[in-house]
């Protein structure tokens, strides 16, 4: 009875942000570029300035700044993804191009200030980017395969959040988090030779696994328009992928990776309707072997500890962002982010199966009060095309050159109420 209810919860969950589509999001790996459409539109900034309910995923010491407010946001994203192969070895030459093009994300949550010294809130978003779909399995060369190949990661979070100012300067936050994710895999026959398990490696159907993590957040405003603001994620220990155990090192393994955020906003004292915000984070992609393992010797078979992975190392990302209210209706906003490369060209390969290449996203919106407690905010980003090239002659035997590429572009809308 207690796993039919958690399979339910994760599956209303998942059906409730949208993922059970097909997940994705404009992506740092497959980490969303913010959440909620107010972060959204300054590239995914929000550690030290307040972007409404879903900023609270980004730093929980933002409940009184978010104040008494309820929010839904819907994400429409359009990816743009395909892989170049080169003619002379195994691989199908050609373009492929992956089907999904096109998906609908849902997210919302509350927050209720208690006090002058305590907030609470309640929220759901999601992680995307690892879904493809190729309607020519480019992989059959290396043995019988079946159509479409392709890939799908589905992530939801639950979060509560509890914020304490423990001073007029300083505020602090956590939320704990219940993580929720669905995989499966098709078109990956040709793999299951160098596999530990080779019945659990493809067309096993969706797989879930659901584990804990917290966040936690700090928000130091020490007067004259400054702001500070930090926020780190734990990394969330998953249940394995039992029906994958063959094709992710661990047996099934893939946790969730921490990330840690630091940021600084300024509001200058001359300028008062203008914010400006920078911030760093990193994503600790390199302590997930799933995730991080090498695809070239000497890694060991699928499904080891040291099996086979997609190559991915930390990721570092830079963000500076504007916000100005030109009056009590209209907020503006507009931003950038970079992100450092995540893979090495050796590993292309493997990486067509999950072309989360973006590094440079820019980023524009705007709020609208309609009244005192209704409101709409909006915002457009665009992940600029960028690729990763190479070729990996352990895997496909000659070196068959591999070009994966992808961009994006992502519109949120967002509905607020405030009491």
């Amino acid at each position: 009875m207690v796993l039919m209810k958690l399979r339910g919860l994760t599956a209303g969950a998942l059906v409730f942000c949208g993922l059970g589509t097909g997940p994705a999001e404009a992506t740092n790996g497959y980490f969303a570029n913010g959440f909620g459409g107010a972060s959204k539109g300054m590239a995914g900034a929000g550690v030290a300035v307040p972007s409404g309910v879903l900023g609270l995923a980004q730093n929980p010491a933002m409940g009184h700044k978010v104040g008494n407010m309820a929010g839904l946001c819907l994400t429409s994203f359009l990816p743009d993804r395909s892989v170049e192969i080169a003619p002379g070895g195994p691989l199908t030459p050609g373009t492929h191009k992956s089907r999904n093009d096109y998906f609908l994300i849902p997210c919302g949550g509350a927050n209720w200030v208690l006090n002058d010294r305590l907030t609470f809130g309640a929220f759901l978003f999601g992680n995307g980017g690892m879904n493809t779909e190729y309607g020519t399995n480019f992989f059959a060369g290396f043995g019988a395969g079946s159509e479409p190949l392709g890939v799908n990661l589905e992530q939801a979070f639950i979060s509560l959040n509890l914020s304490y100012k423990l001073s007029d300067q300083v505020t602090v936050g956590v939320s704990p988090i219940l993580a929720v994710q669905r995989f499966s895999a098709t078109g990956l026959e040709a793999f299951s030779f160098m596999s530990t398990a080779p019945g659990n490696v493809t067309n096993r159907g969706d797989d879930w696994s659901h584990g804990w993590g917290a966040n936690l957040g700090i928000l130091w405003e020490p007067g004259n328009g400054l702001a500070f603001g930090a926020s780190y994620r734990t990394r969330i220990e998953m249940q394995k992928f039992d029906k994958y155990a063959g094709l992710f090192a661990e047996q099934g393994g893939f946790d969730i990776p921490a990330s840690a955020t630091i940021g600084l906003a300024y509001t200058p004292q001359t300028a008062p309707k203008w914010t400006f915000t920078g911030e760093y984070q990193r994503i600790f992609y390199g302590d997930i072997p799933a995730i991080s393992n090498s695809n070239a010797p000497p890694q060991g078979p699928l499904g080891a500890d040291n099996g086979i992975g997609f190559g991915w190392t930390d990721m570092d990302i830079w963000r500076v962002a504007a916000i100005y209210r030109h009056n009590e209706t209209w907020t503006f906003r507009g931003g950038i982010s970079h992100a450092s490369a995540f893979a090495e060209g050796k590993n292309a390969v493997m990486n067509s199966l999950t072309p989360a290449t973006p590094q440079w996203h820019a980023s524009l919106g705007a709020s609208y009060r309609i009244n005192d407690r209704w409101g709409v905010t909006g915002s457009w980003t665009h992940a600029f095309d960028n690729s990763i090239k190479g070729t990996n002659p352990a895997l496909t035997g000659v070196p068959q050159e591999v070009r994966a590429r992808m961009s994006q572009n992502e519109i949120a809308l967002g509905l607020t109420y405030r009491w």
